[in-house]
């Protein structure tokens, strides 16, 4: 079908990052209420009001995507301001103010090309609108998609995820910085899957509840700009969100605890100076929980405790409070903390240590035919 162009009327462009204050970029006003999964009860992204964004009249809409492919991220709970601007910082890194020398070289300037982003391996993708928004900022020519798959699908090696039809300079030049985010978040997505699938298979063994309301979920040890992005990818894989930021939820570690003098007294300091935010707290001991509960923690974070601990932790709450396990949680030993009751298993490894999803692009030839899929007008300007 036929796409508007990408830009704005002239005058009208959206600013660019330098002219955007870092708070409002990919903040909770762009979140979908219901977007790919949903988050965790101690996530904030849906706390924002209607207000949210107008002292800078920002709206997620108003961006240099394509206006479908903007809805799209939205839909999946993304902002396409923030978006864009990752997807140009991943050019520019590239280009570093030059061009692309090889392909400049070699490939004509009028050829056109059909690409297959295609996967190698088995796994759960997650990133392609990211990537259509890559080829969105270097295209200088209408280009054609094809979408084989969505986010979140599962993939087998050889599968087309994505294909695209534009000038064969501008498809090599966005080759990599597309490929870098799709692999990297299809990486994130797949190993949170195993995770999911790991607790889907426990409650299913087990038969009855126990171990079937066990969410895997992410941290905040996420990669410097791509937290949004990368939480996404969590969400893709079937686990849930924790926070986004310091400051849409309280979590008191041992260092709080340290500084305040005592876990209830940690947790009543919070409580009296930000009275509307969930709090979380993390407990070494059983001996800690009850203090905890009675101050009316909302969430209480396990560190470090066995399977046997975090059962004597679920009997002693009875459902006063949700409980989180941190440490010593792998593959292996997921079911038996499921089996527990306990509601989170919080891997931070699903962001700062899952290895990425081997996605590559592979060009056809004249036979292979070309593709039948949305064409995408050309782009008033380019920022690259």
């Amino acid at each position: 079908m036929d796409a508007p162009g990408s830009t704005n009327p002239a005058g009208d462009r959206r600013a660019r990052p330098v002219d955007v204050p870092l708070l409002q970029i990919g903040g909770p006003a762009a979140m979908a209420p219901d977007s790919g999964g949903g988050c965790g009860d101690a996530c904030g992204c849906g706390s924002g009001g209607e207000d949210d964004g107008e002292e800078y009249g920002l709206d997620p809409l108003d961006c240099g995507l394509d206006p479908d492919l903007a809805q799209l991220l939205v839909d999946a709970g993304l902002d396409p301001v923030q978006v864009e601007d990752v997807a140009h910082l991943a050019i520019e890194e590239d280009l570093d103010q030059g061009v692309d020398v090889t392909t400049v070289a070699t490939v004509p300037e009028d050829a056109v090309a059909t690409g297959d982003f295609t996967a190698r391996e088995e796994g759960t993708v997650a990133g392609l609108r990211i990537a259509e928004a890559v080829l969105s900022v270097v295209c200088t020519d209408e280009f054609a998609v094809e979408r084989h798959v969505e986010d979140g699908d599962r993939v087998v090696p050889g599968q087309r995820l994505l294909t695209v039809r534009t000038r064969t300079r501008d498809l090599l030049t966005a080759e990599r910085s597309a490929l870098n985010l799709l692999c990297r978040l299809s990486g994130i997505a797949t190993a949170t899957r195993r995770w999911s699938d790991a607790l889907a298979s426990a409650a299913a063994s087990a038969g009855t509840a126990a171990g079937g309301e066990t969410r895997v979920r992410d941290t905040r040890k996420t990669t410097p700009g791509l937290r949004a992005l990368e939480k996404y990818a969590v969400r893709c894989g079937g686990g849930v969100n924790h926070r986004f930021s310091l400051s849409d939820a309280a979590l008191i570690k041992d260092n709080h605890v340290i500084a305040a003098g005592g876990v209830a007294e940690a947790f009543r300091l919070v409580r009296t100076d930000f009275p509307g935010v969930p709090i979380e707290v993390e407990v070494d001991r059983l001996d800690q929980i009850e203090p905890v509960l009675a101050e009316g923690a909302d969430l209480i974070l396990l560190d470090n405790f066995t399977p046997a601990r975090t059962a004597e932790a679920v009997r002693l709450v009875a459902g006063r409070a949700r409980l989180e396990s941190s440490g010593r949680l792998t593959l292996e030993n997921a079911a038996d903390y499921a089996a527990t009751g306990v509601d989170y298993l919080a891997v931070g490894g699903l962001t700062h240590s899952s290895p990425i999803l081997d996605v590559g692009l592979d060009l056809r030839t004249a036979e292979d035919g070309e593709p039948e899929g949305e064409t995408r007008e050309p782009r008033e300007e380019v920022d690259v």
